[in-house]
């Protein structure tokens, strides 16, 4: 809706005037009814991700409604006053104070902060915020970010997200990914399995594999779901995908290590591959079955842009490439002796949900981007049966948006 989604992102956070001229355009009329459906999935996804990674109640409360306003205008519900999580007020003006002072200047983000007093946020809250922002963002900038960290860890940030978590999460960006972070995970531990690598190897290939695709999210989905030839323009932002990679994962403390491995993803041995082009003795063990094994996945799987290709002709074409120089041969026949990996990792299935196998073709389909009428004509079903099951399923995974239905499908085994 919004053309670029990144860069209309940006502008809906700062609040530029003209942020909704996309929709203008398409001639949507009231950018709030367009955009709640997208709020819906926003909190339903965010959640779900809390109660993945136990956060207490009240965090997953507030997550599930970090779009609601004091005046009831919000999002989704329309809750308002006390009704609204106070956390949600926080989180909302902290936002707005480092976003609008980034773009506008402190006295432009607390002008816009105070038109909002009484109606976004409350006026006492935000009178706080224009009281106190500028020690606060003074006191910010001269403070190490590891010292912040660790005077605001609560004990659940003490443990370590589970990095399957992470990789659903960036596939949830575009419904035609949906588990192919995991099958990129699987396809490259078990090939270094085969090719004799340590248990320690192997679990940074797998790492690796779960987050290669962070940087993903840079480039707007419009470029990824063309289906002619990229620009020269959007190609170089899809060459640029590893570097946000690596940069994001530098960020991240515990998986630097996994990031910088990841962001090898696309190079080849002949230095033809992207960002760094660098080749040959440059890529180690782990990166040539990184790469191998992310061209021997996408090749199986259908994109915007071609038909998914048969097994025999995705050997074929890694076989060719091998031959050529681009990727390593004994890599190559490794990949294609082990096929589809089983699933391995940290998922623990949740007896108490049972989907029937109709259920689960449905689900399967719908969480790949397909409408109801293509799932049915792909299942050979009717649509008012596959509408009956998608309801069946939202049900039982006690979800209403398809993109939180994926996400813990996912993370419970079921797909």
């Amino acid at each position: 809706m919004l053309g670029d989604d990144v860069a209309g992102r940006e502008a809906m956070l700062a609040h530029r005037q003209d942020w909704a001229k996309p929709l203008e355009a398409q001639g949507i009329k009231g950018a709030k009814g367009a955009i709640r459906p997208l709020a819906q999935i926003h909190c339903e996804v965010s959640g779900e991700v809390a109660r993945i990674l136990r956060l207490t109640a009240d965090t997953e409360a507030a997550l599930r409604h970090i779009f609601e306003a004091w005046n009831g205008t919000g999002m989704p519900d329309g809750l308002a006053g006390a009704a609204v999580p106070r956390a949600v007020y926080v989180v909302t003006l902290a936002g707005d104070l480092e976003i609008f002072s980034r773009v506008y200047g402190l006295p432009g983000a607390l002008t816009l902060i105070a038109g909002q007093a009484g109606t976004r946020y409350p006026a006492e809250l935000a009178a706080l915020v224009t009281d106190q922002a500028a020690r606060w963002l003074e006191l910010l900038a001269t403070r190490e970010p590891a010292g912040l960290d660790e005077s605001i860890q609560a004990p659940q940030m003490q443990a370590t997200t589970s990095t399957e978590l992470i990789g659903d999460v960036i596939d949830l960006k575009l419904p035609w990914m949906t588990g192919y972070s995991r099958a990129v995970a699987r396809a490259a531990a078990a090939c270094s399995a085969r090719l004799g690598a340590d248990a320690a190897g192997e679990a940074r290939l797998y790492a690796a594999a779960l987050i290669h695709g962070i940087g993903r999210a840079a480039v707007p989905n419009g470029i990824w779901n063309s289906p002619g030839r990229l620009s020269a323009a959007e190609w170089e932002k899809v060459r640029l995908v590893p570097y946000w990679t690596a940069r994001a994962g530098k960020q991240t403390g515990t998986l630097a290590q996994a990031a910088e491995l990841a962001s090898y993803a696309y190079e080849r041995l002949d230095g033809s591959g992207y960002f760094r082009g660098v080749g040959g003795q440059a890529l180690s063990f782990e990166a040539r079955v990184l790469s191998a094994a992310v061209a021997f996945v996408a090749l199986g799987e259908k994109r915007p842009w071609r038909d998914a290709l048969p097994a025999a002709e995705v050997a074929q074409r890694l076989r060719t490439e091998a031959n050529e120089g681009r990727f390593d041969g004994e890599v190559v026949e490794a990949l294609i002796d082990t096929g589809d990996a089983p699933p391995r990792g940290t998922r623990a299935r949740q007896q108490a949900i049972r989907l029937s196998a109709r259920e689960t073709d449905v689900l399967r389909s719908i969480s790949r981007g397909a409408s109801n009428k293509e799932a049915a004509r792909e299942l050979d079903l009717s649509p008012s049966t596959v509408r009956t099951h998608v309801e069946s399923v939202f049900r039982k995974l006690e979800c209403s948006t398809r993109a939180a239905a994926t996400l813990k499908a996912s993370a419970l085994g079921l797909l």
